[in-house]
């Protein structure tokens, strides 16, 4: 899944590599998808990017956004986005694919749900990409503690600390994936409600959330995801599926898998407070 951190990494491997490139041919919606998600017809992709030019790519939240010429090309969730080189073979299977004039080509496939988009500039009001547009990354120095504190309210204080780091657009490309480690080094479990926050305990969580994601982002993504050339990022996980059932880091109890909300919790029952 693209989470923030991985979002970060490939807008940089993407202004890296495809920077100046010319798309050739545009192939959307080759393999059909009942969850692969597209702003407007994608037959109408090839005459809207044809002839453009790759100038530069951003991420805000857990999508990145390509420009090329007048129009944006838009990746996000869950998205699996590859670089290929002139020669190399095409996956049978994409729902989003870009040739460049060098022979080279990007391909955008879907396993279980994802948004791939292309749209003249501004045309997409999309609300989740609005928001994520909108607010401040905690990888920026807008996010700052007084904003953290704004965002505690009563109509949030009965949620879980999973609901809510991952849910409502909050905290835009904060998923399910990277909020296990931000809990775990705060210290705090997945189904901890947000009521029982202390002072200290906030102040501890606006730290994890920074620190954390900061580190996953210079570590080249989590070890749980690819990159823009399909290797998995240096950023060791502490609490997901490649970590469950092995010791805790720091106590030596196994970290527990268990169903929460709708997808994995992972946690270790020694050190995360509930």
């Amino acid at each position: 899944m693209i989470e923030m951190p991985e979002a970060t990494v490939l807008a940089k491997q993407i202004n890296e590599i495809l920077t100046g490139k010319i798309i050739k041919n545009v192939v959307a919606a080759h393999s059909p998808h009942k969850f692969a998600w597209y702003f407007g017809d994608p037959q109408k992709y090839q005459d809207l990017l044809a002839g453009k030019v790759i100038n530069r790519a951003m991420s805000f939240g857990g999508q990145v956004e390509i420009t090329a010429g007048n129009a944006k090309i838009l990746f996000s969730d869950g998205v699996n986005l590859r670089y290929f080189k002139q020669g190399e073979k095409r996956p049978e299977k994409h729902q989003l694919l870009l040739e460049f004039e060098d022979g080279s080509f990007l391909v955008g496939s879907v396993q279980m749900y994802g948004g791939l988009s292309a749209f003249p500039e501004g045309k997409n009001d999309n609300k989740y990409y609005i928001v994520a547009k909108e607010k401040p990354s905690p990888l920026s120095g807008d996010f700052n503690e007084a904003y953290f504190r704004s965002l505690f309210n009563e109509d949030i204080a009965k949620l879980s600390l999973k609901a809510f780091l991952a849910t409502d657009q909050r905290f835009p490309g904060l998923g399910n994936g990277v909020l296990q480690d931000i809990l775990f080094n705060a210290g705090m479990h997945p189904k901890k409600k947000v009521s029982t926050l202390s002072t200290d305990d906030k102040e501890r969580l606006f730290i994890s959330i920074k620190n954390t994601l900061s580190k996953m982002a210079a570590g080249g993504g989590r070890d749980t995801e690819n990159d823009l050339f399909g290797n998995p990022g240096n950023y060791k996980t502490i609490l997901s599926k490649n970590t469950a059932g092995k010791p805790c880091p720091v106590c030596g109890m196994l970290i527990q898998k268990e169903a929460y909300m709708g997808g994995s919790i992972y946690y270790c029952p020694q050190c995360q407070e509930i």
